[in-house]
């Protein structure tokens, strides 16, 4: 399986106030991954970094082989990276189908795309509530539609970030099949979440930050070995 996100020494600042110090993550095609570790602790900034909303000050990022640290948003996103942010920021006042459609396109070009049909057949809910506005929503809801709207774009890379922030345990559960559906047909994924047990599970590679900088990385059967590691740098 080929690179597919390459980040290599990364500083990342917000002003004077610098939040990553030399910041390393890679992830193959078709692997799940994760970023660990306690809130403040630098997740989000990465993702920001990556995303291009946040530019790195130094170091490098490659995706599919290409320098993007100096792009800007718009032109990450269409080579094929999708983010479902944090708070999940859908569009209120448009329907659960208008912010699906509102994304369309097929930016990894692959022969059998997402299309709204196939979304409705992973969160079966959204099809019920279809022409519901997204402030109609509840939680669970608004978060299967921003995964959906993600999914719409075909992206290489999806990232999730607080991928089940704020659910109640059996929509949490939802997500997580959900997410072990897409690893099952090849979706790479970058998740960000504190539910290490149920992580380890889904992914093939994790990344535990603190301050800014990785403190460990391996595989989920090495992690799986060590609780006393994830319990002192997540503490969940």
């Amino acid at each position: 399986m080929s690179s597919l996100l390459e980040v290599q020494q990364l500083d990342t600042a917000y002003g004077a106030s610098q939040v990553l110090f030399g910041m390393d993550l890679h992830i193959t095609a078709g692997q799940v991954a994760t970023l660990l570790g306690r809130n403040g602790m630098g997740k989000t900034t990465t993702v920001r970094s990556i995303l291009g909303l946040t530019p790195a000050r130094n170091g490098s990022i490659r995706f599919r082989g290409e320098r993007i640290e100096h792009l800007r948003p718009d032109r990450i996103a269409r080579m094929g990276m999708a983010v479902v942010p944090e708070g999940r920021q859908i569009f209120p006042n448009l329907s659960v189908r208008e912010n699906l459609l509102a994304f369309s396109a097929n930016r990894n070009q692959h022969p059998q795309p997402w299309t709204l049909e196939r979304v409705y057949t992973l969160f079966p809910r959204l099809q019920e509530r279809h022409r519901h506005m997204g402030n109609q929503l509840s939680g669970g809801e608004q978060q299967m539609l921003a995964i959906g709207r993600a999914l719409m774009t075909n992206p290489y890379l999806l990232i999730l970030d607080e991928a089940t922030e704020g659910l109640a345990p059996l929509i949490r559960e939802e997500i997580w099949q959900c997410l072990s559906n897409l690893r099952a047909h090849g979706q790479t994924i970058l998740v960000i979440d504190k539910y290490v047990q149920r992580l380890i599970a889904l992914a093939d590679q994790h990344s535990i930050i603190e301050r800014g900088q990785v403190v460990w990385q391996g595989p989920s059967q090495t992690l799986a070995q060590q609780p006393a590691l994830w319990q002192r740098y997540v503490g969940v």
